[in-house]
């Protein structure tokens, strides 16, 4: 058993070296890349001032200018300006996404122009420009690469760059938000973290679901790898203690090579971390699909939300008055709906959400609204609720994200079902901010914990950047050992054999005659 464990540990590791190298390197770079698409908290810090003016038409009457579009369909409206266009951005339940003129109705096309005048807006508003006016030059328009991921509903982008730098943004030619404002440097951050790190480049000439294979097979001989050698380093170290013999000279592992020792001291030390990462690793892929989706489907969306758009909702005339208490701009208005209630709220640069009172509409979404849309969700009734004021295990901001990303209160719903399906909603606009029955919160410690360490005190930096590290960085000199041994043996396996010469025969000699 002991040489099997040993054989085993040799091989897999030989074969899959180099992979656990780039994992733990590129992971580190992770670390603090951030992440490849805005936040929505990044992107109202550059939003276009509102200002409505009376006369702008209603979500209904703009509708009508759209061809088969129906009202039914609408699942939240957004009023901006887009390139000083007031413009009401629509998102239909069958997860379209488009943009509708508030002057003259109809489908708003984001063109070349307008995107340009959007990217002016943008760079007035980051701290990093002194200059008003700063000069853009447009790319081309596209889908763009894998670094804008779950973004298709937005797509094509416009690409800009802003002249005398690196600096690139890509607009959405549908809805004309920006999503991604990028320099070189963190474009490179990306292709060397996010892209290596998950093997994306294998979605470039195969289907997706072959790099997740490619990283489900990966991530369970990297398990092997781990777990066998933990037990080959257990079973070699000889620490001395309580008057147990040791190693020659008082050593406590039978090593010399330097490489070797690191191997040792690295996978001894960091082994547990680099077996939960990888194990975390393979769970990311959902083997046997174990775990239920992250997210409300759209037919759960629809349900949840209800069947019928409020009169209220497609009927509001926007109006010049706002109630702002707080100083700050207005860059957006925003309707949802739960059953026969929308509520208006208006968004600030900064991220205060002020709600509206709108004649014929909810000012807040009451518990009575929000329990009905809940059972609505999956047809079960409600078992439980109570209003969460803290974060809990599974509700919490990322290390990049804001209060505006993750609100303050909330409302926790568990419903009877036999998924065990619990729901985060926000009580000012109703939204799901997430759904997680039994399995996905399975998956949550299982994955996000065990990979991310985003849990208890660890989740606050500095304490996370003190802790993970160390771990990383054994990481990457457990992958540079294991490189340079696994070369090493295979050198010797693959040597050419000198052949053995041929025994020479030595035969009597016939004495000579006297």
């Amino acid at each position: 058993m002991n040489r099997f464990l040993f054989l085993t540990h040799r091989w897999v590791g030989i074969a899959l070296a180099l992979f656990m190298f780039i994992w733990f390197s590129s992971g580190l770079v992770i670390m603090y890349s951030g992440p490849s698409a805005l936040t929505p908290s990044q992107q109202l810090q550059h939003r276009e001032d509102l200002s409505p003016a009376d006369g702008w038409l209603t979500v209904g009457a703009a509708l009508a200018g759209v061809e088969n579009g129906t009202a039914t369909n609408v699942v939240s409206a957004r009023l901006v300006r887009l390139a000083g266009h007031p413009s009401w951005l629509i998102e239909s339940s069958n997860g379209q996404r488009f943009a509708l003129s508030a002057i003259d109705g109809g489908v708003h096309e984001v063109s070349v122009a307008d995107a340009e005048k959007i990217a002016q807006t943008w760079l007035r508003h980051s701290d990093d420009i002194e200059s008003n006016s700063v000069a853009v030059t447009y790319q081309d328009t596209g889908p763009q690469d894998s670094s804008v991921r779950n973004y298709d509903t937005l797509r094509p982008f416009h690409k800009f760059s802003v002249d005398g730098s690196s600096r690139e943004l890509l607009i959405s030619a549908r809805t004309g938000e920006i999503i991604r404002d990028s320099t070189a440097f963190s474009r490179t951050l990306y292709w060397t973290g996010n892209w290596i790190h998950l093997l994306r480049g294998i979605e470039v000439f195969a289907p997706p679901e072959v790099r997740r294979n490619t990283l489900l097979y990966l991530g369970l001989f990297a398990v092997v790898a781990s777990l066998t050698g933990l037990i080959v380093g257990w079973q070699r170290w000889r620490p001395g203690w309580f008057g147990k013999k040791t190693y020659g000279q008082g050593r406590v592992h039978p090593y010399r090579e330097k490489w070797t020792v690191w191997h040792f001291w690295t996978g001894l030390i960091g082994g547990i971390a680099a077996l939960l990462w990888a194990f975390s690793g393979y769970i990311s892929t959902n083997p046997l699909q174990l775990f239920s989706e992250a997210n409300a489907n759209k037919n759960e969306q629809v349900n949840y939300q209800g069947a019928v758009v409020p009169d209220v909702l497609l009927n509001w005339q926007p109006s010049a008055i706002i109630h702002n208490d707080t100083g700050n701009d207005v860059v957006e208005l925003s309707w949802r709906y739960l059953g026969d209630q929308a509520t208006l709220v208006a968004i600030t640069r900064e991220g205060d959400r002020i709600s509206q009172n709108v004649a014929g509409a909810a000012v807040n979404f009451n518990d009575g609204a929000l329990l009905d849309a809940a059972s609505r969700l999956t047809k079960t009734a409600v078992a439980s609720h109570n209003l969460l004021t803290d974060y809990d295990s599974y509700y919490y901001p990322r290390h990049y994200q804001t209060t505006y990303d993750r609100p303050l209160p909330v409302v926790r719903v568990d419903l009877a079902d036999e998924a065990g399906t619990r729901l985060y909603l926000d009580p000012q606009d109703g939204r799901i901010l997430l759904k997680a029955d039994t399995s996905r919160r399975v998956y949550r410690w299982l994955y996000s914990a065990l990979h991310h360490w985003d849990f208890g005190w660890l989740h606050y930096r500095p304490i996370w950047d003190l802790w993970m590290l160390p771990l990383v960085l054994m990481g990457i000199v457990l992958g540079s050992s294991s490189v340079i041994l696994g070369w090493r043996r295979l050198k010797v396996e693959f040597k050419p054999k000198k052949k053995k010469a041929a025994p020479i025969r030595v035969t009597s000699v016939d004495k000579p005659l006297a």
